[in-house]
């Protein structure tokens, strides 16, 4: 969409202030709202400045003036505000116009640039499945003589009992019995509905929706995949949508990957490919899971440097909770086609040469997207480049539930780290593949790390509320 066009449409739409965008670290998405009266031409050349110093990780206060600069490609008209507004996504510049190195954003542009350099393709693809829970109520305190949370759902498990209801009307979902039921099990059909509608009308393209496996109104919705930066602005997109829908209808929609202890947690499957112009450069007829050599080396890749990945794709405290054995959590460094107890497997249902693709599981929605598919695919170019093989370095293909092998055998398959730290440590021995292709600078992987390790100590300090059930009576 030209720049002409956006004014053609804030004037076509009577719109009345136009949403300027912008993510931080984490992945969340901050705004400044212009009068469209005060938006023009010139709006688009020198961009509308904001306070860096306000954003954790990004300017110290002596330094703090920024630019946002719009890409005039991701407009669209906001479907919740009262007053017509058009939503634009924008990247940061520092104030001489030069691209800020610390943009979750432009560091996605550098790296589908970088996959041009190479020559091995035109453009990567992204699909990511993005898990989310609806509830009815949520609550949580830390403070020097509180820690607590407290979330509810008309759905859950531990409801069966319950009098509020007005009379308790039954057909609760039980702990990992809530895959794809039909009403009134699933009470969140029309909610869902609701989204996807919103989504199509600002211009996602849905495929479809379901309830998930956990109990207390788990949901998915899955959306067309795309090319890596418009998938990160589609991400971004959908959890907006999500989150306010969930508002409209009186709950609160959370991505956090695990709100509720023994059942499944919300992960982030990224399904990815490569192509050549119109030409899948994944598949090849006869190969295992008709995977050609390319895609194998980018298995490798992935796998190789996973451990660090899992800073960038899994980058909170709780992300570690989700990543235990026995809740379907991709925790085993291995690939196979068609199972989901491997970290990458292959999808082998209903697939085209075009749609040939890996699935990297291990992912969850507290990722920057932007981050972590610029990372996902360095790791696979790397992969490619140095012929990475995923069978010679020990990385299957298992065809078999890895979680019911043996002890013996578990031993021989590497596991993701335990902690954020311990991905974090990961990440400073394993970052060559960030860095060296200019994609990541080196201050942003230290500033990143810097930011994150402040997450852990955070939560590491605080009393824990099972403590008090484990050692009070000591």
């Amino acid at each position: 969409m030209s720049v002409q066009k956006v004014l053609d449409t804030i004037k076509e739409n009577n719109i009345q202030f136009v949403d300027f965008r912008f993510v931080d670290l984490s992945g969340r998405a901050h705004h400044i709202s212009l009068p469209s009266t005060e938006v023009e031409a010139e709006t688009f050349e020198n961009g509308v400045a904001f306070d860096g110093s306000s954003i954790e990780g990004f300017r110290g206060i002596e330094e703090s003036d920024m630019v946002m600069m719009p890409d005039t490609e991701t407009a669209y008209i906001d479907p919740f505000t009262a007053h017509p507004t058009l939503n634009i996504m924008c990247n940061i510049h520092t104030p001489d116009g030069v691209r800020y190195d610390r943009d979750p954003r432009s560091i996605a542009q550098k790296a589908e640039e970088y996959l041009q350099s190479t020559g091995l393709g035109t453009a990567a693809f992204f699909a990511p499945e993005s898990e989310f829970f609806i509830f009815d109520d949520v609550r949580y305190e830390s403070s020097m003589n509180t820690s607590f949370f407290s979330v509810d759902s008309e759905e859950a498990a531990w409801n069966t009992s319950r009098k509020e209801e007005g009379g308790n009307l039954g057909f609760k979902i039980g702990v990992k019995g809530g895959y794809v039921p039909v009403a009134p099990v699933d009470t969140q059909q029309d909610i869902r509905s609701e989204m996807v509608r919103l989504m199509q009308e600002t211009g996602l393209r849905v495929e479809r929706h379901h309830h998930e496996v956990a109990t207390a109104g788990q949901g998915e919705i899955n959306f067309r995949f795309d090319t890596l930066t418009k998938t990160g602005d589609n991400l971004l997109k959908y959890k907006y949508i999500v989150h306010n829908v969930a508002r409209q209808y009186g709950k609160v929609a959370t991505f956090m990957p695990k709100p509720l202890f023994g059942d499944n947690g919300s992960g982030m499957h990224v399904h990815q490919s490569i192509f050549n112009g119109d030409s899948p450069l994944f598949y090849e007829k006869g190969g295992y899971a008709n995977l050609s050599e390319m895609a194998l080396h980018y298995i490798g890749g992935v796998l190789h440097h996973a451990p660090a990945l899992i800073a960038l794709t899994n980058p909170s405290t709780n992300s570690f909770k989700r990543l235990v054995p026995g809740y379907e959590a991709p925790v085993n460094l291995v690939f196979s086609k068609g199972n989901r107890s491997a970290a990458v497997r292959i999808p082998v249902a209903a697939v085209t040469p075009k749609g040939c693709r890996i699935e990297f599981r291990t992912p969850d929605s507290t990722a920057n997207p932007y981050l972590a598919f610029a990372a996902m695919l360095l790791a696979g170019i790397d992969g490619i480049k140095r012929k990475l093989d995923p069978s010679a370095l020990g990385y299957g293909p298992y065809d078999k539930n890895i979680y019911d092998l043996s002890d013996e055998e578990k031993k021989e398959i590497r596991s993701v780290p335990g902690t954020l730290d311990e991905a974090l440590d990961a990440l400073e021995a394993d970052s060559g593949f960030l860095t060296e292709s200019g994609v990541f600078s080196q201050d942003f992987i230290d500033n990143y790390v810097a930011v994150k390790r402040h997450e852990a100590k955070a939560v590491a300090i605080r009393i824990h509320p099972h403590e008090y059930s484990l050692y009070f009576g000591c």
